[in-house]
C-alpha cells in the first residue's frame, strides 16, 4: 500500500510490506488458473492433503528401549526447527501403500510389525537372523536422538531415534571382499496393497557403498520424536541416510546383504536415466524433469511459500564430503 506524503511525494513501504517477487508471480499464476477454471482441483487437493495430515494424531507409543542423549557425530545435529509430527507422519513416500503423499498414513495400518526378523547374509563371517529385540540390544550404551534434515525435493527436520548402522556391521564382521551393502524391504501382498501393482519391481531394494554404510551418520532407526516409528514411516525399523535423497533410506527392512557387486536398486532399475546409484543431494545436478537447486520445507509450505536453496549433501558436506573426493559427482549421480 502506498501512502501519500505532505510533500506530494510517496512514502516508500518498508521491506516487510513488500510482496516478494516469487510470491507475486505465484499469485498471478493462481489468478490465471482461476480464470481458466483449473485452480479448483489444485486447491481441493491441497485442502485434502492438509486435512489428512491433521488426522495423524494417534501415535504408536513411547520407545522405552532407547533413551535420549546428544548425537556423538560432530556437527550432525541441526539447530533448525523440528518439523511438526503431524507433517512428518502424514506426508510420506512409501509406495507399497500408495503413490500419493497422504496414502501411507491412510493405508499402512495393515502392516504387521510383530514378530519381525532381519536376515543378515552374504559376505560376512557371522550371518544371522535378528529379531527386533536383538537389534535393539546391539545399541551402544548411549543411544541418541539425531535431529537431522531429510530431503526428497521437499525436506523435513526429524528427530530420529536409533544408532549408527556401523554397530551392526562391526558385529557381523564383513569379509574384505564385501564392497557394498544391499538393503531389502518387506514386500507382502497381504498387508501392502500396492505391492500388487507394477509401480516398481518388488521388493524395494537399496544399497550403499561399504564406507557409506559405515559412516556414523548412516542410521539404523527404530523411532522418531522419542516414539516407535509409525507404520507409514517405515516401522519397525528403517535406514536413514541424511545426506542422500529420501528414497535411499529403505523402510521396513527385512534383509541386509553384503556383496562385492553394486546392488541394482529399485529406482535405478525403474528409471536409470533419472536415479543413479549414489543419489547424493547435489543441487548442481538437475533431475531430467525438474531442477533440484531449491527445495520446499514441509511445515513451511503454504500455497505461496518460497522454496529454499538446496544444500550440497543436504548440508552435511563437512561430515561426508571426503567420501567422494575425486569423484565426478555429475557422472556418479
Amino acid at each position: 500500500m502506498l501512502i501519500k506524503s505532505r510533500n506530494n511525494g510517496f512514502i516508500h513501504p518498508v521491506a516487510s510490506e513488500i510482496t516478494p517477487q516469487g510470491i507475486y508471480t505465484q499469485r498471478r499464476e493462481l489468478i490465471r488458473l482461476m480464470a481458466t477454471g483449473a485452480a479448483g482441483a489444485a486447491l481441493a487437493t491441497w485442502a485434502m492433503r492438509d486435512a489428512q495430515a491433521q488426522t495423524v494424531t494417534a501415535r504408536p507409543g513411547k520407545l522405552t528401549a532407547l533413551t535420549a542423549a546428544k548425537s556423538m557425530v560432530s556437527g550432525a545435529t541441526t539447530v533448525e526447527k523440528i518439523t511438526e509430527y503431524k507433517d512428518a507422519a502424514g506426508y510420506n513416500n512409501f509406495y507399497e501403500f500408495g503413490t500419493d503423499k497422504s496414502d501411507p498414513a491412510r493405508n499402512a495400518h495393515t502392516l504387521q510389525t510383530s514378530p519381525w526378523t532381519v536376515a543378515v547374509e552374504g559376505l560376512v563371517k557371522k550371518p544371522a537372523n535378528y529379531t527386533l529385540e536383538d537389534l535393539l540390544k546391539l545399541s551402544p550404551q548411549e543411544e541418541r536422538i539425531y535431529r537431522l534434515r531429510c530431503v526428497e525435493g521437499w525436506s523435513m527436520v526429524i528427530p530420529w531415534v536409533g544408532y549408527s548402522l556401523s554397530e551392526l556391521i562391526k558385529k557381523v564382521e564383513p569379509l574384505s571382499s564385501a564392497k557394498y551393502v544391499e538393503f531389502v524391504t518387506l514386500a507382502d501382498r497381504k498387508t501392502m496393497p500396492y505391492v500388487s501393482t507394477h509401480v516398481l519391481n518388488w521388493p524395494y531394494v537399496e544399497g550403499l557403498r561399504m564406507d557409506e554404510a559405515m559412516h556414523p551418520l548412516t542410521l539404523l532407526t527404530f523411532g522418531m520424536y522419542g516414539e516407535i516409528l509409525p507404520k507409514q514411516n517405515g516401522a519397525p525399523l528403517r535406514l536413514v541416510v541424511p545426506w542422500k535423497y529420501g528414497f535411499k533410506s529403505g523402510k521396513s527392512l527385512v534383509k541386509i546383504r553384503f556383496t562385492d557387486k553394486e546392488p541394482m536398486t529399485a529406482w535405478h532399475q525403474a528409471a536409470p536415466q533419472e536415479y543413479g546409484f549414489y543419489s547424493n543431494v547435489n543441487p548442481n545436478v538437475d533431475h531430467p524433469r525438474w531442477s533440484q537447486a531449491r527445495e520446499r520445507r514441509i511445515g513451511e509450505d503454504g500455497l505461496f511459500s518460497q522454496k529454499r536453496k538446496t544444500l550440497m549433501f543436504n548440508g552435511y558436506e563437512a561430515q561426508v564430503g571426503q567420501l567422494y573426493a575425486g569423484m565426478d559427482l555429475k557422472k556418479y549421480y
